[in-house]
């Protein structure tokens, strides 16, 4: 295996707000792999890292931001849900071209709500400053996510400085450039918080207690909750207009995220004149539990993506 590029250390105080990307390690497959780069740093926080897996081409190559789920309470950028394998997902956006960045986030419990999106914000930002050195364009960056990260997706693609103002851009990282996406995959995330107030979350006998995932991710004093919900919410931006084009896969029997979250997104959406595609999945609960579709779903998916990514 050979590494590239150059390493840069930053030094001085206070800490710098990003780390420039370390050197990438090429394997076998040709792929060249960067690990654990750091794209922002805070005081008080852990330092937010993502993976860049970029496919071998002889020219830059658009790059697709995967974001985990886990509630806005756990999850981890390097594993999808148990239903897809790692290589399957992996596997499927390189194999067709595509360059894979996968980004942690703060989670609800060390920050709430906006801090996640301003991470992922920040993610899309250091992608596009430091593209040459990771070999991708930076035209060409779309987002995918799932569950938690599909919500986080959703606002990646419909949040704009130029409309919605600059707080939700947040300061983390890369502080200037633009943090759009040219497409949106979005799988089973939740569009508007504000029903899902009273939604009591699924629990199993004998479990301990767990956060209300909903609740934890808005924070701040209950009379603020609507508020802070409608703040959170993708609906709220949809209407705006000049969306980029979103693919929303959801499970019919979905008993975390109800189905009809999906539904919500996809009319507001197509209201504002924007392409959106809606792909139920009969039969399937929450990270499409009990469905054989999943390699066709990341297939729709990764088409999707490619054919957006690519005109």
């Amino acid at each position: 295996m050979t590494s590239t590029a150059p390493a840069q250390l930053d030094t001085g105080w206070p800490p710098p707000p990003f780390r420039a990307p370390s050197p990438s390690v090429k394997g076998a497959d040709g792929v060249r792999r960067f690990h654990g780069l750091t794209y922002a740093i805070s005081p008080g926080y852990r330092p937010r890292l993502l993976d860049v897996h970029v496919p071998p081409a002889a020219a830059p190559v658009p790059a697709v931001v995967w974001i985990h789920g886990g509630g806005w309470l756990e999850g981890d950028r390097r594993y999808p849900p148990p239903t897809v394998p790692v290589e399957l997902l992996h596997g499927a956006v390189l194999g067709a071209g595509l360059a894979l960045v996968a980004v942690d986030y703060r989670h609800s419990l060390e920050a709430p709500f906006p801090a996640q999106l301003h991470d992922v914000k920040a993610a899309i930002r250091y992608v596009r400053q430091h593209a040459a050195a990771l070999g991708i364009d930076p035209e060409r960056i779309g987002a995918w996510g799932e569950s938690a990260g599909g919500h986080l997706a959703a606002l990646a693609g419909l949040v704009r400085a130029e409309t919605h103002g600059a707080g939700l851009e947040g300061m983390e990282g890369v502080r200037e450039g633009d943090s759009g996406v040219r497409a949106v995959v979005d799988w089973y995330g939740v569009s508007d918080l504000e029903p899902l107030l009273a939604h009591r979350m699924p629990s199993l006998p004998g479990e301990p207690s767990y956060p209300n995932p909903v609740l934890t991710l808005l924070g701040g004093p209950e009379t603020e909750r609507r508020e802070r919900a409608r703040a959170a919410s993708p609906v709220t931006y949809a209407a705006d207009g000049g969306a980029p084009p979103f693919l929303l896969i959801h499970g019919r029997e979905d008993q975390v995220v109800p189905y009809g979250q999906s539904e919500v997104l996809a009319r507001v959406l197509r209201g504002a004149g924007g392409d959106v595609t809606l792909r139920p999945v009969e039969g399937a609960d929450h990270i499409f539990l009990g469905s054989a579709e999943v390699p066709a779903i990341v297939a729709h998916s990764v088409d999707f993506l490619h054919r957006h990514l690519t005109a």
